[in-house]
């Protein structure tokens, strides 16, 4: 017998098989032929196993969606994976914000209030950017990448072998049809060792299935150190973030009047002391320009002394009526109090000119 020969009758015979297969399918989906179940543990192996994957195929994609929004960054990243190539290094979102909050700042004047407070909300930015690259990484070597490796490995073969089993099982039927259908005792014959044959064979592929499904259990127990690690990397992320955040409200509140923390009122997450607060004796707020910064003592020292002071507008301001003055940014102006004028309120004086100024657009000099 040549190869060509062999071949033929090999393609016939495997056709053959797919024939019987697919008769014996077609005839249990309409109830005309007789199905093998399977035993009760291996068909909860079966279940957890399908379960397994089809939630951890969720979690996988949703947390994926977490870390990176931008869909066509997911699919560009996935391209340079399956190409086995690392992606290129992009900006994220908060660094690109903080880049252009620092670039602002420094084309209004790290010396301005408003420029100085945009370079370090930009510095903190670009700080938060860096710790949601971290949690990136972090997540995708010790979350995401053991989760996918169980989708397209391990569980790939354990579908591979449960088709395996599906077949053996519609082939140990077909032979249990044909036996039932013989009639003439060669025939019976012949059918009782291909009947034989298949049960065997059904056994010995069930009990390889039932291997590989019992390792689900392991599977879920390494799946839990692996979440027990996205939430250490989370919880790390947040811990930077917010001591971040909470760096920056400082340094902030260091360059503002206690009222202009907020511009409604709601209560802030960290208290700021009212101007009623015993502030005597505090010292006054020194910039990096040298000039003192308005504080609620130094607007105290005012309200309470009968004398005039210096101050910059921090921000142009026009006037909203007669009694009030109008400002423009940086430049000079004279300020004193008067007796019964709101708190948020001082007396304007630019030479000729007269009016009330908001406290808030003004930064008191030495």
């Amino acid at each position: 017998m040549n190869i060509m020969d062999f071949n033929v009758k090999k393609l016939a015979a495997d056709a053959g098989t797919f024939l019987s297969r697919a008769v014996q399918f077609t005839e249990e989906k309409l109830g005309q032929a007789e199905k093998t179940e399977l035993d009760a543990h291996l068909e909860n192996l079966l279940s957890k196993a399908e379960c397994t994957k089809i939630w951890t195929e969720k979690i996988l994609k949703q947390t994926e969606v977490l870390l990176q929004p931008n869909p066509n960054a997911r699919i560009e990243e996935f391209v340079y994976e399956k190409l086995d190539r690392k992606a290129p290094s992009r900006i994220n979102n908060p660094e690109l914000l903080g880049q252009y909050m620092i670039d602002a700042g420094t084309e209004f004047g790290p010396g301005t209030a408003y420029g100085n407070a945009l370079i370090k909300c930009g510095e903190t930015q670009k700080r938060i950017g860096t710790a949601d690259r971290e949690l990136i990484q972090t997540s995708a070597l010790n979350f995401l990448t053991p989760l996918r490796n169980f989708i397209e490995g391990d569980y790939k073969t354990i579908a591979k072998e449960r088709k395996l089993l599906q077949n053996k099982r519609l082939d140990l039927d077909a032979a249990k049809t044909r036996l039932k259908k013989a009639k003439a005792a060669e025939t019976r014959a012949s059918s009782e060792q291909e009947l034989r044959i298949t049960q065997s064979e059904f056994d010995r592929q069930a009990e390889i299935t039932r291997l590989l499904l019992e390792g689900i259990s392991s599977t879920h127990a390494h799946h839990l150190r692996c979440l027990n690690d996205f939430v250490e990397a989370q919880m790390t992320y947040y811990a930077q973030c917010y001591q971040y955040m909470l760096d920056l409200q400082k340094q902030l509140g260091r360059c503002f009047p206690s009222n202009y923390h907020c511009n409604n009122n709601q209560t802030s997450v960290a208290p700021i002391p009212s101007a009623s607060s015993n502030v005597a004796g505090s010292p006054a707020l020194t910039s990096t320009s040298g000039l003192v910064m308005t504080s609620p003592a130094n607007l105290i020292d005012l309200k309470e002394c009968s004398g005039s002071r210096k101050a910059r507008v921090l921000y142009d301001y026009d006037a909203a009526n007669s009694s009030e003055l109008s400002l423009l940014a940086d430049e000079v102006i004279t300020v004193f109090s008067v007796v019964g004028m709101d708190s948020d309120w001082l007396m304007g004086e630019r030479g000729n000119q007269k009016g009330r100024v908001p406290i808030t657009y003004l930064e008191l000099l030495n």
